[in-house]
Protein backbone atom coordinates (compact mmCIF):
# COMPACT_ATOMS: atom_id res chain seq x y z
CA UNK A 1 0.00 0.00 0.00
CA UNK A 2 1.18 3.26 -0.87
CA UNK A 3 2.57 5.58 2.05
CA UNK A 4 0.97 9.14 2.12
CA UNK A 5 2.59 12.04 3.67
CA UNK A 6 0.61 13.66 6.93
CA UNK A 7 1.11 17.34 6.85
CA UNK A 8 -1.57 17.95 10.07
CA UNK A 9 -0.42 21.20 11.31
CA UNK A 10 2.04 22.23 8.75
CA UNK A 11 0.81 25.32 7.18
CA UNK A 12 -0.23 25.54 3.42
CA UNK A 13 2.58 25.98 0.16
CA UNK A 14 1.35 27.61 -2.81
CA UNK A 15 1.60 24.25 -4.86
CA UNK A 16 -0.37 22.89 -2.34
CA UNK A 17 -3.32 25.54 -3.13
CA UNK A 18 -2.59 24.79 -6.53
CA UNK A 19 -3.18 21.37 -6.27
CA UNK A 20 -6.17 21.81 -4.37
CA UNK A 21 -7.72 24.12 -6.85
CA UNK A 22 -6.60 22.08 -9.92
CA UNK A 23 -8.13 19.28 -8.35
CA UNK A 24 -11.62 20.56 -7.38
CA UNK A 25 -11.85 21.88 -11.46
CA UNK A 26 -11.64 18.55 -11.46
CA UNK A 27 -14.84 17.41 -9.87
CA UNK A 28 -12.31 15.01 -7.52
CA UNK A 29 -14.22 14.39 -4.31
CA UNK A 30 -13.25 15.92 -1.10
CA UNK A 31 -11.89 13.23 0.38
CA UNK A 32 -9.61 12.10 -2.30
CA UNK A 33 -7.93 15.49 -2.43
CA UNK A 34 -7.11 15.37 1.61
CA UNK A 35 -5.50 12.22 1.01
CA UNK A 36 -3.45 13.39 -2.04
CA UNK A 37 -2.51 16.66 0.13
CA UNK A 38 -2.03 14.55 3.25
CA UNK A 39 -4.80 16.75 4.78
CA UNK A 40 -8.05 15.75 7.01
CA UNK A 41 -11.12 16.61 4.64
CA UNK A 42 -12.49 19.32 7.19
CA UNK A 43 -8.80 21.25 6.09
CA UNK A 44 -9.76 20.90 2.70
CA UNK A 45 -12.95 22.27 3.02
CA UNK A 46 -12.03 25.12 4.93
CA UNK A 47 -8.62 25.89 2.63
CA UNK A 48 -11.04 25.86 -0.54
CA UNK A 49 -13.50 28.40 1.46
CA UNK A 50 -10.39 30.53 2.61
CA UNK A 51 -9.10 30.35 -1.76
CA UNK A 52 -12.84 30.73 -2.54
CA UNK A 53 -12.26 27.37 -4.70
CA UNK A 54 -16.08 25.80 -5.58
CA UNK A 55 -15.81 21.87 -4.32
CA UNK A 56 -19.25 21.16 -5.38
CA UNK A 57 -19.64 19.05 -8.64
CA UNK A 58 -20.34 21.16 -11.33
CA UNK A 59 -22.16 17.81 -13.25
CA UNK A 60 -25.16 17.95 -11.32
CA UNK A 61 -28.26 19.94 -12.39
CA UNK A 62 -29.47 22.30 -9.69
CA UNK A 63 -32.72 20.90 -7.50
CA UNK A 64 -31.74 17.32 -8.00
CA UNK A 65 -34.19 17.26 -10.66
CA UNK A 66 -32.09 16.54 -14.05
CA UNK A 67 -32.06 12.53 -13.38
CA UNK A 68 -35.70 12.00 -12.29
CA UNK A 69 -38.16 10.23 -14.73
CA UNK A 70 -41.88 10.35 -14.29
Amino acid sequence: MAKYLRNSGRSWLASDGAALRRLAAQNTPTRVIGLQLGRSEAAVRTKASDLNVSLKPTNQSPYGTGGKKR
